[in-house]
């Protein structure tokens, strides 16, 4: 089952990586837009020294892939490489076939930013990643938060990041691509949140379990995280022990993988947007 499960995933992340570079390839960059994120920085290299997008993308990518093994752990690694190595196919592949979607650069740009949300939700949904600065924020969160004992979301790391691409694009382009590249992001990041429930923000899990010390080892053991534990009691299973613990949503399969190792353990996921302090 577990097998299955794995080769399912991987097989959503390959499909969501071809979506991916289709729409950036036979819609966003004919029609003056580009993806955001680490592919954004390959796609400006691209245009500006002429060298091969794929080639681009791989070089942009591969430091992320690097500190990702060193920082996230081997199986996230896997999955982030083998969903960017379809992605930069895709781009190789797509960018030979003639195809021109005879529309207005507005509609065309919000149907390519969906196609290219919808493929990206997929990877995310299946742990894998395509985007170097999703990496960077995650391992910067996950510093901060192991040096403070504080959790933290990635959206200003996420929005800073891109809010340097679009500017730079403006600067070294020109404003119509900026404006259409910033709309590729609003359309793509809303059908991600539809299907990922923020995948950015702050992911707070509930666990019930008459097994607390032994799941609390594994979670610090694999995550550096901590809960907090409380007493409860279930109206059949009778005394038990309720634990919370806060993390992001990369960490959610590593989570979802401690949980389903302590028999009896039921848990809950819900994102929380803020903290107050």
């Amino acid at each position: 089952m577990k097998k299955r499960k794995a080769l399912l995933s991987y097989i959503l992340i390959i499909f969501g990586a071809v979506m991916a570079s289709f729409a950036v390839a036979l819609i966003l960059l004919p029609n003056d837009a580009i993806d955001y994120g680490t592919a954004g920085v390959a796609i400006i290299i691209s245009k500006l020294t002429g060298l091969q997008l794929s080639l681009c993308v791989l070089f942009v990518f591969l430091p992320f892939i690097i500190a990702g093994y060193v920082f996230l752990g081997k199986k996230f690694t896997v999955k982030a490489a083998v969903g960017s190595v379809v992605y930069m196919v895709g781009l190789e592949f797509f960018e030979k076939i003639p195809f021109e979607l005879n529309t207005e650069h507005f509609l065309a740009v919000a149907f390519g930013g969906a196609i290219l949300g919808a493929g990206l939700a997929l990877i995310l949904r299946n742990g894998g990643c395509i985007d170097g600065s999703e990496i960077l924020a995650n391992i910067v969160v996950k510093k901060l938060s192991d040096k403070t004992g504080r959790n933290y979301s990635l959206t200003p790391m996420l929005l800073g990041f891109n809010a340097l691409v679009y500017i730079t694009v403006f600067v070294v382009i020109d404003a119509t691509a900026a404006l259409l590249s910033l709309l590729v992001y609003v359309v793509a990041t809303a059908v991600i949140d539809h299907y990922t429930d923020h995948f950015e923000a702050i992911k707070q899990v509930t666990i019930i379990t008459q097994d607390p010390d032994g799941i609390i080892k594994d979670i610090k053991d694999k995550l550096n995280k901590t809960c907090t534990i409380m007493d409860s009691r279930g109206a059949i299973a009778g005394e038990n022990n309720t634990l919370i613990c806060y993390i992001s949503y990369f960490e959610l399969p590593l989570m979802k993988e401690i949980i389903s190792t302590h028999s009896g353990s039921f848990s809950t996921v819900s994102t929380i947007d803020e903290i107050l302090r």
